[in-house]
């Protein structure tokens, strides 16, 4: 009687190993769906994002000889007003090397 009960626990065991292996697959499969499906629509998100992207970094480098000339200016007005300085130093703005103070500013293109 005790191999009948052994026999049929072994049964029952390696039946629910089975189940637990094909939910494992199942999940993992939809997981990896999933996953792809949101890798897919972030890489079009991506490339929709490029020109803009773009744009920015264009304009910003466009303006870039200008917001260096408008610190160095700051700095400048920091060296003739010593009351100025504690708010430069608040902000950890300081002169940007080789361009002058006086500097004109880049023209626009």
């Amino acid at each position: 009687m005790s191999t009948e009960n052994n026999s049929s626990e072994i049964s029952v065991l390696r039946n629910q190993v089975f189940v637990l292996l094909v939910a494992l697959i199942v999940i993992s499969g939809t997981l990896t769906v999933y996953l792809f499906r949101q890798a897919s629509m972030a890489g079009k998100d991506l490339e929709q994002l490029k020109p803009q992207a773009t744009q920015v970094i264009n304009g910003f480098n466009q303006n870039q000889q200008l917001m260096v000339n408008f610190i160095n200016q700051l700095v400048a007005y920091g060296q003739t007003h010593p009351d100025f300085k504690p708010v430069l130093a608040k902000y950890g703005i300081a002169p940007v090397p080789g361009v002058p103070a006086g500097a004109p500013a880049a023209p626009k293109k």
